[in-house]
Formats: C-alpha cells, sequence, structure tokens
C-alpha cells in the first residue's frame, strides 16, 4: 500500500512514517500544503494522510483539490480539533475519514488499512492461487498449509501479484507500489526481492518472469 503523510511536525512525521513502514506500507512524507498536492498529481497514493493545520497551503484546501481531481486516493483527516462541527466540516470538504490528534498509532495504522481497501477495486478478503492463500488484514500467508514466514517488502510484493489476478506487473509497477520515493528506480531490489520470494514460496513454482513485461502468478 502507498501512503502519502501531510504532517508539518516533522518528528511527529517521521515517527508516524517509521511505525507504518514496519506495518509494510510505503510511506513517502511531506511538511506542506504545496508539497502535498505536487506529490499527488505525480504519484498515485492508496491513502493520503493530510494533517488540517498545514503551512503553504491550508489542509482544507488541499482535501478540497484532491476531492476534485481525478485520482481515487482515499483522505484521511488528522486534526488536533476534537469538536464534532469540526469533524463534521473536515467530511464535508471531501475527506473520507477524520482521526482528531492525539490518536493511538494502531487505531490509526487500521484506520489506513480500512481506506486503503475502498481505494482499489474490490477484492476478497483472502487472496488465493491454487493452495497458495493470503490474507492482507492478518498479514499471514500459507502455501500447501504451510505458513510462509515473509518480509513486510516480500509480504507486499506477494500481494501485488496475488490482486493482479494474473495479469503481468512490471518491476517498476512493484517499485512504486512497495517501496517509496527514495527507491532507485536502476537498483536490482524488486529483482532481489523476488528471487527470495521464489525460495520462500518452494516448488512448483509460481511467480513467473515474463521477458521484457515484469512479474505474474
Amino acid at each position: 500500500m502507498r501512503v502519502l503523510l501531510v504532517e508539518d511536525h516533522q518528528r511527529l512525521a517521521e515517527a508516524v512514517a517509521s511505525g507504518l513502514r514496519r506495518e509494510g506500507m510505503a510511506v513517502d512524507v511531506v511538511f506542506d500544503g504545496h508539497a502535498a498536492l505536487e506529490h499527488a498529481a505525480a504519484t498515485r497514493y492508496d491513502v493520503i494522510v493530510l494533517d488540517r493545520d498545514l503551512p503553504g497551503i491550508h489542509g482544507d484546501e488541499v482535501c478540497r483539490v484532491l476531492a476534485a481531481g481525478p485520482g481515487n486516493s482515499r483522505v484521511l483527516m488528522l486534526t488536533a480539533a476534537s469538536a464534532i462541527q469540526e469533524r463534521v466540516e473536515g467530511l464535508g470538504l471531501g475527506a473520507d475519514d477524520y482521526l482528531p490528534k492525539p490518536f493511538a498509532f494502531a487505531e490509526l495504522a487500521a484506520r489506513i488499512r480500512a481506506l486503503g481497501r475502498r481505494s482499489a477495486a474490490a477484492l476478497p478478503p483472502t487472496l488465493e492461487c491454487g493452495d497458495l492463500s493470503l490474507d492482507p488484514a492478518r498479514r499471514v500467508a500459507v502455501r500447501g498449509g504451510r505458513l510462509l514466514m515473509l518480509s513486510r517488502k516480500e509480504f507486499a510484493v506477494l500481494e501485488c501479484l496475488l490482486a493482479a489476478g494474473g495479469a503481468v506487473v512490471s518491476a517498476e509497477q512493484l517499485l512504486e507500489r512497495v517501496w517509496d520515493e527514495f527507491a532507485d528506480p536502476f537498483t536490482a531490489t524488486v529483482k532481489t526481492t523476488i528471487g527470495r520470494l521464489r525460495g520462500k514460496l518452494g516448488d512448483p513454482p509460481l511467480i513467473e518472469t515474463v521477458r521484457e513485461g515484469g512479474y505474474r502468478i
């Protein structure tokens, strides 16, 4: 899942981003409204976590622009305000969900995952192919009754491939969906991760390399 975190308090933003990455999400971080709109225009995010009180362009205006645009990113608005009326106003701007500060990290992560499921085409709660099954919510992957011990990146790559339903997924698409904006597009990290994943999946092989195309299950 690709997430854009827009929060002007740098230490808070970095702490939250670090936690979300440990949850297996690819997270980009910006600190003002201008950068938020620039990133949203250039990259498809599943969820945008948007602080309401931003410098540059206020979070309310950022939310209005995002809601009126062609993208299907879900917006989770954060604010220090706890009054019901202000929450209603935030939702009226086009936000999909609203979380007042201070918040519990576990709740934030759960809300992001819920919104992420809504941002994509409807998928079954468990992704399956033959004797392989993957449960994104529980972060569990099993093949032939054997629990797979996957890293966060391996799990995310496998989820992307299964969600594609047999379609080819390019290395560039995997890099965009699983890693963040600091990933080197010329790196071999996708190929390396695929190699490790193949080893853990075992035989018979499930991941096919499509020449000049990418990978598919």
